[in-house]
């Protein structure tokens, strides 16, 4: 679960739930990426979304260096490790990725208050 430590505004984060972003950035041979390997991106996603483990996913444009990035929703870094490691660019060497732990401010935590 989250982390025991203390937010910015002096909140105790360990009783709020933290997810993971994978943050996916281009390597030397991102450009040698096929239609194959895409198309084993995407599949990856869709499972990630079916095992409910997807909270967003996206790319980024005008950021050079960075492909995009997944929100996860798991239990422990751990568990955020596996699919940074199944992910098909980052397995196939088209990429590299950065996990760094996310807890969401919203309306039902007073935006972490």
């Amino acid at each position: 679960m989250g982390n025991q430590q203390t937010g910015n505004f002096g909140g105790d984060l360990n009783m709020e739930k933290s997810m993971y972003m994978m943050m996916i950035e281009k390597s030397k041979t991102y450009n040698r990426i096929t239609k194959k390997v895409v198309e084993e991106h995407v599949a990856n996603i869709r499972k990630l979304d079916d095992e409910g483990k997807l909270e967003i996913c996206g790319v980024f444009k005008g950021y050079p260096g960075v492909a995009g990035m997944y929100i996860l929703k798991v239990e422990s870094r751990e568990e955020a490790k596996d699919p940074c490691y199944g992910e098909p660019l980052v397995a196939g060497g088209y990429a590299t990725y950065k996990l760094i732990e996310f807890f969401a401010a919203n309306r039902e935590n007073n935006y972490l208050l």
